[in-house]
């Protein structure tokens, strides 16, 4: 169903721009709005990932440099079936992380030094297993997708209003003004729905693959409490790049509401603890991954019990 919904809003968004060009420019308009969404979607599909690593200043790591990490998501690929992705480094106290890449084969995992210090072992492979359920589902492209259509409506709409045709050829005032302020805040809020969809289901088959429905709940919940209290700048300079995280990185964020990037919090522990008593997972689940009381990340299960304080990250 939320596969069938994306479809929608994204058909959505494109009748929009192809509106949007319409009313500013007749045929010709439309013409050139389809052209301009071309290229930035061109622009955006080969070069989303490294802007978006870019942005947050990640840095890649490899089994010399984070160990744990990169074994990790190599073991998580395998049970999904997935080439093993680029995996990279955030040093941002605030714990998060995020998915990119155009496709599987060009893909790339990022988590923050808050995430590694705050969750333990098993509630990071939850978040982790999530990201790379955004790379099976092919969400990355899809985000890529609606968030420079949504940019380019924007700038098309700003355009046209400022610098739309003279005299007769000019379209109605009234228009160009309703174009530009609705248009852009219409595919806003395609674009958000669009994101929140995919959450859903990326909760759903990261817990499938960690087989721990209750880590990642625990991971969010631990999440969501860090956000709230720790800034993370990078994201707030550049707002775009917040639907790629596993929980809004901004400030100031909604409810689950039309105006939200992401499903409300409790909303989705909700989903994935139904889902837990689906797959049959007790209350007290076994760790996925099996280590020694002295693992860099602090004891296994911690979604379900024990220490609920920092834990310190493979790098000391």
């Amino acid at each position: 169903m939320n596969t069938v919904k994306t479809g929608m809003l994204l058909a959505g968004l494109m009748a929009l721009f192809g509106v949007v060009g319409y009313f500013l420019g007749g045929g010709t308009g439309m013409m050139i709005a389809l052209g301009l969404g071309l290229a930035t979607n061109l622009f955006a599909y080969w070069n989303s990932d490294r802007l978006a690593l870019a942005a947050h200043h990640a840095v890649e790591v490899d089994e010399r440099t984070a160990p744990e990490l990169v074994r990790m998501v190599r073991d998580l690929a395998g049970r999904a079936g997935l080439p093993m992705p680029r995996v990279y480094l955030i040093d941002n106290p605030q714990p998060n992380a995020f998915a990119t890449g155009r496709n599987p084969e060009n893909a790339a995992v990022a988590a923050t030094t808050g995430l590694l210090q705050m969750l333990s072992r098993d509630e990071i492979a939850g978040v982790m297993a999530h990201e790379l359920a955004h790379i099976k589902n092919r969400d990355t492209l899809i985000m890529t997708v609606s968030a420079t259509i949504a940019g380019a409506i924007a700038t098309l709409a700003q355009f046209g209003f400022l610098f739309g045709g003279r005299g007769e050829n000019r379209p109605n005032p009234i228009v160009m003004l309703a174009t530009a302020l609705i248009a852009p805040f219409a595919a806003m809020i395609i674009q958000m729905a669009i994101s929140r969809s995919r959450e859903y289901d990326a909760d759903r088959m990261g817990a499938e693959i960690s087989g721990q429905p209750l880590s990642l709940a625990s991971a969010l919940a631990r999440i969501a409490g860090g956000v709230a209290h720790i800034p993370n700048m990078d994201a707030e300079r550049h707002p775009a790049s917040a639907s790629l995280f596993i929980i809004n990185p901004l400030s100031g964020r909604g409810v689950d509401n039309l105006f939200s990037t992401h499903p409300a919090t409790e909303n989705r522990i909700a989903a994935l603890h139904a889902l837990a008593q689906e797959m049959g997972v007790p209350a007290q689940q076994p760790g996925f991954f099996q280590q020694s009381s002295s693992s860099p990340w602090g004891p296994a299960g911690g979604s379900t019990g024990g220490s609920t304080g920092p834990r310190r990250g493979p790098w000391g």
